[in-house]
């Protein structure tokens, strides 16, 4: 864990396990308890034996099952065609988004998570070159995951154990929770020169009444993970989020931030430079490149005070 300094400009080199001397009885920890559902589903066309993926990407149905989906063979894939997944799932194209994407509806023979858990497959970041496994069912979850949703792990939150989450409430921490559940926005890429135009996927995100209550309490509010920054920093209330923190943003909650590292041209080492300053956060990322700190959801961290 990199421990990076915005007040003097300055960074050491610790271990995640030194994490809770970092918070004190005046801290709120927000936690993101957003569960990945195993939402990369693979099926066969209901004309023909083609293999079908549906990459589940967000719920747009009051109901839960007409869902913002990546298809592949998307151009094969036309409007009314039905996919089988399952003796449980079956799934129907009903037409393009905004972005490009496959409006789906799902029709499930029961509970659409309890299938899902049986019928789907975990969804891996696209470096993890094999198939899912069983264990990554738990692997590639935090902790205190608790609504099922997000179609990629919060992964600062996969640093933490139930020992280190004691160690922070034995500092005197209070921890509360929000929601945000993952989805393509998380990881859309930035482009050069985009900036003032970028336009994020809308994410569904709660914050609960007792979490506004215990930032208001607290002095400082540390947030695990940008996507509890953003949860957090969207307008009280909201049930969806689109919001983009570019530098020139003006936090209002978050006081500190845990983070893994993050690629270029993404909008979450955008929001870090907004947090820390563009040129203390590149810099501390050379240091990290040069120290061999892992990048990428099973990567190390860093935290910003």
């Amino acid at each position: 864990m990199l421990v990076l300094d915005r007040r003097s400009g300055t960074w050491r080199d610790r271990v995640f396990r030194d994490f809770p001397q970092y918070l004190t009885a005046s801290d709120c920890l927000i936690l993101n308890d957003s569960r990945v559902i195993p939402s990369r589903l693979f099926g066969r066309r209901e004309h023909g034996t083609g293999r079908v993926e549906i990459f589940l990407t967000k719920p747009i149905s009051s109901d839960g099952l007409t869902w913002e989906c990546l298809v592949r063979p998307g151009k094969k894939m036309r409007t009314g065609e039905r996919v089988f997944i399952s003796e449980e799932l079956a799934a129907e194209i009903l037409g393009r988004g905004e972005f490009g994407e496959r409006i789906v509806r799902l029709k499930p023979s029961g509970d659409l998570f309890e299938i899902l858990d049986r019928a789907g497959h975990v969804p891996l970041p696209p470096y993890i070159r094999r198939p899912d496994t069983a264990e990554d069912r738990n692997r590639y979850q935090t902790v205190f995951a608790e609504t099922p949703g997000s179609v990629a792990a919060p992964t600062a939150g996969l640093h933490f154990t139930p020992e280190i989450l004691e160690a922070c409430r034995g500092r005197g921490a209070k921890i509360a929770r929000v929601t945000l559940h993952v989805g393509l926005g998380t990881f859309q890429p930035i482009h050069a020169g985009e900036i003032e135009r970028v336009k994020l996927h809308s994410e569904v995100v709660r914050v609960p009444a007792e979490t506004v209550a215990a930032m208001d309490a607290a002095k400082r509010v540390v947030a695990v993970g940008t996507t509890a920054v953003r949860a957090i920093e969207s307008p009280e209330g909201a049930v969806q989020t689109d919001l983009f923190i570019s530098p020139g943003f003006e936090f209002r909650r978050t006081g500190a931030l845990l983070t893994n590292f993050h690629l270029p041209q993404s909008s979450l080492l955008v929001l870090v430079c907004a947090f820390a300053g563009r040129g203390l956060t590149l810099e501390a990322y050379r240091h990290a490149v040069a120290e061999r700190y892992r990048f990428f959801s099973y990567g190390d961290c860093m935290l910003i005070i």
